[in-house]
């Protein structure tokens, strides 16, 4: 027991430092005041100020390319929903011959490295003549490129879907909307949510796709945040970028987080 309890409070000092010195460091950095560096010789900077939050805050490209995150996330998050919805359902509730392989061929695409996606993606969307609208082609490519995730999410909420609850309420003359909202729903919600939120959080983090395909008309935080780390390299302006590309996403993790807790298969569905 006394091992257990060692080995556990090493782990959770381990993960604390592996999470609090990045975030402590970016944060260190943000705050660098712009006329006073942070030099080796200072364990701490020694002025701090809001100046670098401010600057970039109010900098009309950084504010394009939240706009274009913000609304591109939930856009492709959407798309993956309504594209994964019929290959779950497959997956989830039709018995058929290789259906454990099918599920294993879904996961195939997540170990092809992104830039070879993009690529590929931009070159097929090009061919069709899909490009026109940078923004609806970026949202596309996402979709396609998360679709695995919620494959794999919404085929398991499926399989909760107890068929005892859609036999009572069709037995007491329920409708199919009705039956839906008593016994699908329920069981199927923290999946949905938890598929929605994972791909909302890998869209805002994707960098290759929104950079091969969206330049140089269309810029998101990532792909702003690799300019100025490949360019005019300010460390500073650096840590401000990429706090505000985390800090959202790592609210939305512990969203997901207590959604994942709560999808228990014994109470995900209420009688009819």
């Amino acid at each position: 027991m006394t091992l257990n309890r060692a080995l556990f409070v090493a782990l959770l000092l381990i993960g604390t430092l592996w999470l609090a010195l990045p975030f402590g460091m970016a944060i260190l950095w943000s705050l660098v005041d712009a006329s006073t560096p942070w030099t080796p010789d200072h364990i701490l900077p020694p002025a701090i100020s809001l100046d670098r939050w401010r600057n970039m805050l109010g900098n009309p490209v950084l504010q394009v390319a939240l706009l274009n995150s913000y609304l591109l996330a939930p856009t492709a998050a959407l798309m993956t929903l309504t594209l994964t919805l019929p290959t779950a359902y497959a997956l989830g509730r039709i018995p058929f011959r290789g259906r454990e392989i099918a599920r294993m061929l879904t996961l195939l695409p997540l170990v092809v490295p992104g830039f070879v996606t993009a690529i590929f993606l931009t070159a097929l969307l090009h061919r069709i003549g899909f490009t026109g609208s940078r923004f609806w082609a970026v949202a596309f490519s996402h979709a396609l490129l998360f679709l695995p995730y919620a494959i794999r999410i919404l085929s398991v909420s499926f399989e909760q879907v107890r068929q005892d609850h859609i036999d009572a309420a069709r037995d007491l003359g329920a409708s199919p909307l009705a039956r839906f909202r008593v016994a699908w729903l329920p069981a199927l919600k923290p999946g949905l949510l938890a598929a929605f939120l994972i791909v909302f959080i890998q869209s805002i983090e994707e960098f290759a796709i929104a950079f091969i395909l969206g330049s140089p008309d269309f810029t998101t935080i990532p792909t702003l945040l690799y300019a100025r780390l490949g360019q005019d390299f300010v460390r500073p302006d650096a840590a401000v970028l990429s706090l505000i590309l985390v800090l959202p996403n790592v609210i939305l993790m512990l969203i997901l987080e207590q959604l994942l807790r709560s999808a228990n298969p014994s109470l995900s569905s209420g009688k009819g």
